[in-house]
């Protein structure tokens, strides 16, 4: 009798330990909420899963020792904790997130990843080229048309699972699977024009694009190959007996050597990618520059000679209203790198005006009316002061700043990490109750402040922010693709 009650001694000992351990669920302990990071912990857990949880998340023995101890609070490495009681044996540790030294990844660690931040850096990534041209080894092994591209990696039979991971899909491990063919893998999907950058998995292993030239460095010391999905083709036709023709413009800044033209069925041929915007070309038949016979749209390059012009995207229209004695009006601002020479404005009744294609983004310019400098008088929105101060838009703006409080500030701007922290650099203007300022951000994360008559504040409307190297802290923005 006493044998079988020491076995039963035994065993429901054996299932307290197996329940008390089945309740340590690193996937519930920890999580990341706006802007900070918390930890669920129970204060019943074993000196083992103690260290169990310092190890899986790399938590400071001070900061456990608080805890278990019962503090409310800890400051460690510049660092604070808040520990919120739930219930008599669970505590709630949390702090604000802060960007930390950062070290050479180890084999072991754990890498928490915001899904936002994912999707925001590949759809930065996708417009962050000027332009692009690819370096495929083998024609076949990418094709891309009418906004579907077609990835194909030869060979590999032995492989059971293949999946591409890339910038496209958030950099994911099994959402996009490709399919076995007779003599490799493939896989299509639609992307929209741009940069991308990939790897393919091979039953778990990652590797480069082999027939892939173009690659870059990722963040794990090694190399992600690059494609561009291309929107554009430069064509000029005869030249057949010329011995090279090359293209080149204001988007891969003159270069004289750098695209080499292909010969096709009496036409000389490249593909390519081009931001959106206006960008001025020239072909280069055997040395000798010439404009595209094709294209009737030219400008002067502001040293007496013209450019052909092609626009991708939207145009918008400048207009500057009466001075209809003035001999000439140009248009000049950091979309033609303040060319003086080039955008001459018609004029017409009642003014003047000029069509440009530009893309999404935010914008300076300026009038030049026979010879004197002017802001645009009809655009409320400026950037700098005095002689600095130029008008500003944001074409296809995806934000807004507003404040609706210090209607009676004689200066409100706003600063952040878009524009270098420049606190003279975007003013607001009071319209309708509250100060605005709209703005074209690409997908991301931003941090900013507003400088109300010389005094720096956090947006009273915005409730995530995060700390600085001030205590104050900053107030945060997020742009999703």
């Amino acid at each position: 009798m006493k044998k079988q009650r020491k076995y039963f001694l035994i065993l429901v000992f054996l299932l307290l330990v197996f329940t008390c351990r089945s309740q340590f669920n690193p996937n519930t302990i920890c999580r990341v909420e706006n802007g900070k990071i918390y930890f669920k912990i129970d204060l019943k857990w074993s000196n083992d899963q103690k260290k169990e949880l310092a190890r899986l998340f790399d938590l400071d023995s001070v900061v456990l020792a608080a805890v278990f101890a019962g503090k409310t609070e800890i400051v460690v490495k510049d660092a604070n904790w808040e520990i919120v009681k739930l219930n008599d044996h669970v505590v709630e540790l949390s702090k604000v997130i802060q960007a930390m030294p950062v070290r050479p990844p180890a084999a072991n660690d754990v890498f928490m990843v915001d899904d936002r931040w994912l999707k925001a850096a590949g759809e930065a990534e996708r417009e962050s080229m000027e332009y692009g041209v690819n370096r495929f080894t083998r024609v076949s092994v990418f094709q891309y048309r009418e906004g579907v591209a077609r990835f194909f990696l030869p060979g590999h039979k032995e492989a059971k699972h293949v999946f591409l991971s890339g910038s496209f899909n958030s950099w994911s491990t099994s959402r996009t699977p490709m399919q076995a063919c007779d003599s490799g893998w493939v896989v299509t999907l639609k992307l929209r024009p741009g940069k991308y950058s990939y790897k393919y998995i091979l039953d778990g292993r990652w590797m480069q694009d082999p027939f892939n030239k173009l690659k870059e460095k990722d963040t794990y010391n090694g190399y992600n190959s690059v494609l561009y999905c291309y929107n554009h083709i430069f064509r000029l036709r005869g030249y057949t007996t010329a011995h090279q023709v090359i293209v080149t413009g204001s988007f891969n800044n003159w270069n004289e050597k750098e695209l080499k033209m292909l010969p096709i069925k009496g036409s000389w041929l490249i593909s390519l990618y081009l931001r959106e915007g206006t960008q001025a070309y020239k072909f280069i038949v055997d040395k000798v520059w010439i404009t595209d016979p094709e294209n009737k749209l030219r400008r002067p390059d502001g040293a007496g000679n013209f450019n052909s012009v092609i626009g991708i995207g939207d145009s918008i229209m400048f207009r500057l209203k009466e001075f209809p004695d003035a001999k000439n009006v140009i248009l000049t601002g950091n979309f033609n790198t303040w060319n003086t020479g080039e955008l001459f404005m018609e004029k017409i009744a009642g003014g003047w005006q000029l069509y440009y294609v530009l893309g999404p983004g935010n914008y300076e310019y300026k009038f030049i009316v026979d010879g004197k400098w002017m802001i645009d008088p009809a655009n409320p929105n400026t950037t700098g002061s005095g002689e600095m101060q130029n008008s500003f838009i944001a074409l296809k703006s995806n934000y807004i700043f507003k404040l609706d409080q210090y209607l009676t500030a004689k200066t409100v701007t706003v600063a952040g990490i878009f524009n270098g922290w420049n606190p003279d650099n975007f003013t607001m203007v009071k319209k309708d109750g509250k100060w605005t300022f709209p703005i074209y951000l690409k997908p991301g994360k931003y941090t900013y402040k507003f400088i109300v008559d010389g005094k720096w504040i956090r947006d009273p409307g915005n409730d995530l922010w995060e700390n600085n190297e001030y205590g104050t802290g900053n107030s945060v923005l997020w742009i999703e693709p």
